[in-house]
């Protein structure tokens, strides 16, 4: 018996995330019929847990240089065509409460259940069919159409959009499924990576994980990049905004150097000698850092000695270590750890008005899955709903 016709679409978008939820309401209020696949068994996952559970759905500074990817200028049309105030309005047309935090970034007061709830709506104002809980089967392009196996269904389509994701989070269910995809349309991938996760220290560096749960602010530097937010000692390393940050940055056998002291002026070591000669370096560091961080960072400094007892060379040496502090990294907590994932589908082959792949017509790639990489803070998914929004008008 022959195998049904497939389901004929405008559109098959593969990936019910942030960036394929808000593709399909757009390409289904102009009209498209859309269908929306994933092997999940529920939307928007990764936003669900985003931002403890308030979900961080933007950033009000977001501008390009705030996203990494080898192509430095690709994200420049998408996000200038779909801004932060953009995605604004449309939460404040749904009525969803939302809070500012620091450098920017943007937070549901509620839940972010509100926030996939809306996506949700806007895909059903287009019509858009929603298939859950089913995985990708056999997959196939001819004569301009695309062609998808999915649970025990065939759909066909003249689009087909890429907007799976990266395998941060494993279990989220999120997979390198997107790279194998592209690969076999003739994409290239740029070296996957886990991004804003935490770092990990060994060797003798090890000690400084009897610090875990203290945290400071810091200015954290790799290579010519440098961030200043909240440090955390963990039992396996370093954490916290500032070393997920800088994380992205980071390669493997690089240092990453910490000022502990970015208020304090130069020489304050040495003027606090002259008006505390009976401090100790650690009496000195109390009143500036968390006591067990002043304690161990002392010690391996200058013992116990009193200011009074070492040489303003020296001090001046002590000052210069604690304002760029030099740790090696011996790897990072990996994709399990992981916020998002670095590198990906190549965007040397894609528009940057579409989202389209140059040399395979009708196959688009969004959202993570893509080489374009933001801060911590809402920059992925401001990012999600640009590059969505893009294709979205496009396909």
């Amino acid at each position: 018996m022959p195998s049904p016709a497939p389901t004929p679409y405008d559109a098959i978008i593969l990936g019910a995330g942030a960036a394929g939820l808000f593709c399909a309401a757009v390409a289904g209020q102009r009209g498209r019929k859309v269908l929306l696949i994933d092997h999940a068994d529920a939307p928007g996952k990764k936003i669900l847990i985003s931002g403890g559970g308030r979900c961080n759905f933007t950033n009000v500074n977001t501008q390009p240089d705030r996203y990494i990817s080898a192509n430095p200028h690709f994200a420049k049309s998408a996000l200038g065509r779909y801004s932060a105030q953009d995605f604004i309005a449309l939460v404040d047309a749904y009525g969803i409460a939302w809070h500012e935090k620091t450098l920017g970034q943007l937070f549901c007061d509620g839940s972010a259940r509100q926030i996939v709830a809306m996506l949700l709506d806007e895909c059903a104002k287009g019509g858009v069919q929603i298939a859950l809980g089913q995985p990708i089967g056999d997959m196939a392009h001819a004569d301009g159409t695309y062609r998808v196996t999915y649970g025990s269904k065939t759909a066909s389509a003249p689009a087909l959009v890429i907007a799976t994701g990266g395998p941060s989070i494993p279990k989220m269910g999120a997979t390198g499924f997107a790279y194998d995809l592209a690969r076999q349309f003739g994409l290239k991938v740029v070296e996957p990576r886990p991004a804003l996760v935490p770092l990990t220290l060994g060797g003798e560096e090890t000690l400084f994980r009897s610090l875990s749960g203290v945290a400071t602010e810091v200015i954290v530097r790799a290579g010519k990049t440098a961030f200043r937010e909240a440090a955390l000692f963990t039992h396996k390393g370093l954490s916290g905004p500032a070393i997920l940050q800088i994380s992205s940055y980071w390669r493997h056998g690089d240092p990453v150097a910490v000022d502990f002291l970015p208020d304090t002026p130069a020489g304050w070591l040495t003027t606090a000698k002259r008006s505390q000669p009976r401090a100790t370096l650690r009496s000195a560091l109390g009143g500036l850092l968390p006591d067990r961080l002043a304690a161990t960072l002392a010690e391996r400094l200058a013992g116990d000695k009193r200011l009074a007892d070492q040489s303003d060379k020296l001090l001046a040496e002590a000052e210069r270590r604690l304002g760029a502090w030099d740790f090696h990294p011996n790897g990072t907590e990996g994709y399990a750890k992981a916020e998002v994932t670095a590198g990906g589908i190549s965007t040397d082959g894609l528009s940057s008005q579409t989202m389209e792949a140059r040399k395979v017509p009708g196959l688009y790639a969004i959202g993570e899955a893509v080489d374009v990489t933001g801060w911590l803070g809402g920059y992925n998914f401001q990012w999600a709903w640009a590059s969505g929004h893009a294709a979205g008008l496009a396909i």
